[in-house]
This record gives C-alpha cells, sequence and structure tokens, in this order.
C-alpha cells in the first residue's frame, strides 16, 4: 500500500465562481509545487476542463481524476469522479440536459471558461452551472455507478448546499461507503449525532476557487497504486486518512 496526498475537491475557471487564475495548467503546477499526489477537477455539474487538467497533470507529475460536484434536485453537492475522460465526459453529456436551463450572467455569476492544453479558452458555457439537476440525491449514487464512477456527499458538515444541511438527515436507503469533510475538526461531532458516518472513509478536501487553497500535503489516502482505479476502489471499499 502507498500514501497519496491528495485534494480531491477543486474548481476550475469552468466554475463561474472559480478564480480567473484556476486554469487547468496552474491547477496542476501548483498542486505539483505543494507536493500533493493526486487531485480531482470537480468543477459545478461540468467535465468539461478534464482532458486539459489531466494533461497538464502528466506533465507536473500528480495524477488528476475526472469528476464534478453535481447539485442535485434537493440542491446537495456530490462529489463525482470517474476513472477515465470517456465515462467523465459521457456523463457530462447527461447532467447538461438535465441542469436547470437558466443562461449565465458573467457579470453577476462570472465566467464558465472551457480551456485546451494550452492553457487557451476555446469556449464557455452558455447555461448556468451553480443551478440544481434534476437528478435526485437517491439516484445520483447508481447513476454514476453506470458510468463506472463512485459517489459521495461534498461538504457533509458545511451549512450550506450539504446533505445534512439541505435534507437534515441521511436517508435511511442510502448506500453510499464515503463522505468529504471540509474540517475534519468537525467528525467527532458529525459522526456522533449521525452514526452512519461511523462506517464511511472519510476524506478532508479544500473545495479551492482560489490556487491558494489548494490543500498542502496533510492528508493522505493509502491505495495499492497511483492509477486512478487503485484510488477509486480505496475510496470506496477502505482508506486511511491523516
Amino acid at each position: 500500500m502507498s500514501p497519496l496526498f491528495y485534494d480531491l475537491h477543486i474548481h476550475s475557471c469552468l466554475s463561474p465562481c472559480g478564480d480567473d487564475d484556476m486554469t487547468p495548467a496552474n491547477i496542476a503546477g501548483m498542486a505539483a509545487v505543494k507536493g500533493l499526489d493526486v487531485i480531482a477537477l470537480t468543477d459545478h455539474n461540468s467535465c468539461r476542463n478534464c482532458p486539459a487538467a489531466m494533461y497538464h497533470g502528466i506533465q507536473y507529475g500528480v495524477t488528476v481524476i475526472p469528476g464534478m460536484e453535481l447539485t442535485t434536485q434537493e440542491e446537495v453537492h456530490v462529489i463525482c469522479l470517474f476513472p477515465d475522460l470517456e465515462n467523465a465526459l459521457a456523463f457530462d453529456d447527461l447532467v447538461y440536459e438535465k441542469l436547470m436551463p437558466v443562461r449565465n450572467r458573467e457579470d453577476i455569476f462570472g465566467k464558465q471558461q472551457i480551456m485546451n492544453e494550452k492553457d487557451e479558452v476555446i469556449g464557455t458555457v452558455e447555461n448556468l452551472l451553480i443551478n440544481a439537476t434534476s437528478i435526485g440525491f437517491d439516484e445520483v449514487f447508481s447513476l454514476v455507478g453506470s458510468f463506472h464512477g463512485i459517489a459521495y456527499p461534498a461538504h457533509v458538515d458545511k451549512s450550506s448546499t450539504s446533505i445534512l444541511s439541505n435534507l437534515g438527515f441521511v436517508p435511511p436507503e442510502s448506500a453510499f461507503t464515503c463522505a468529504e469533510f471540509h474540517d475534519f475538526r468537525n467528525l467527532h461531532r458529525i459522526r456522533k449525532e449521525h452514526p452512519y458516518f461511523e462506517k464511511c472513509n472519510v476524506v478532508c478536501c479544500s473545495d479551492a476557487h482560489y490556487l491558494e487553497d489548494i490543500h498542502e500535503p496533510e492528508y493522505q489516502i493509502w491505495t495499492k497504486g497511483r492509477d486512478i482505479p487503485d484510488i477509486l476502489d480505496a475510496l470506496k471499499n477502505g482508506c486511511f486518512v491523516h
């Protein structure tokens, strides 16, 4: 087993709330400078900057997992990670069809920029990506699984857009085996109040929208290797975090 320093919740300039400096090259470069081994690009309801991010990850020696931060119809944020670009982009197509069809206004919400491998803007996304989709919380996990990915609730300890803030409880039929925390100081309290999380693997991630917010090499996940399927398997079936 190998320990890997990680940050599995990072937004690029594709997310309207992401800083313009959050380009794929800058993200991969900052992850390398900080000494991270693996990151995930998880823009709101989109995977369209993952190809460029994965390209730059190779250049910098950082494993980049293609993903997104999905917003369910209940406005609960869920991290979705995929083993490869093909499945990630196919899921992206499905999610965009289920996204509320409201056009983005850059003057209000910010730019939604798609970048290429040269870190150049090659397009924008028309509909506002921070809106809810018509995908229910109870269906997102099996849906992501059908694209060979894994899904788990994002920042469960935050006071908005989390499973606990928006639903108030963990649905009894839930089957997710991993959960993300924004601050591990909340872990004991959350597990005491909601025992479901006692049986979950847990990760602590930045939800970075600015380069400086990407995590330092503080938290580790233990995996069989650095390949993306090995990392997803560790998240799903058992990981050790420090």
